[in-house]
């Protein structure tokens, strides 16, 4: 398979084709969820109500039946549960890595192992954030680090 990434020319808008001989189950799946993805959720922070892009969210978090988005350096408190964004983020690279969290893998510097099998992600704000044992095999599944059960 070849991947062939284009820049448009400044008017154009961004078009994905996919040539393919038979589309499988799964290729339509993801194209499904990357399409109907939500890309910008609105984020509130004392007095302002700020739109923010999916790609500036370092992780998401709930706390006491709130949940908080955590950009480079400002914290937004978002309207949406936390399985909400899970299923709405996943196709974008986010992943659950505690009961409370889900992580914006881009925004991972590193990886460091700690006790109990538990893992500590970097980030690249210079944010740590523990991920839970039970996560580990998923996140590592997802960075190509260790294969799936079959």
């Amino acid at each position: 398979m070849r991947i062939i990434i284009e820049t448009p020319q400044p008017d154009d808008e961004d078009v994905v084709i996919v040539r393919c001989a038979s589309p499988d189950q799964r290729l339509i799946t993801m194209l499904l969820a990357y399409q109907n993805a939500n890309t910008e959720l609105t984020g509130y922070l004392d007095d302002k109500i700020v739109r923010l892009n999916y790609q500036d969210v370092y992780y998401f978090e709930a706390n006491e039946s709130r949940v908080f988005a955590y950009c480079c350096s400002e914290v937004y408190e978002i309207k949406y549960k936390l399985y909400e964004l899970e299923e709405m983020y996943t196709p974008l690279d986010f992943v659950r890595c505690s009961k409370s969290m889900i992580v914006n893998m881009e925004k991972i510097e590193y990886l460091s192992p700690l006790f109990s099998g538990k893992l500590e992600a970097h980030l690249k704000n210079g944010e740590k954030i523990v991920i839970s044992r039970q996560y580990v095999h998923n996140l590592k599944i997802r960075l190509g680090i260790e294969e799936v059960d079959s």
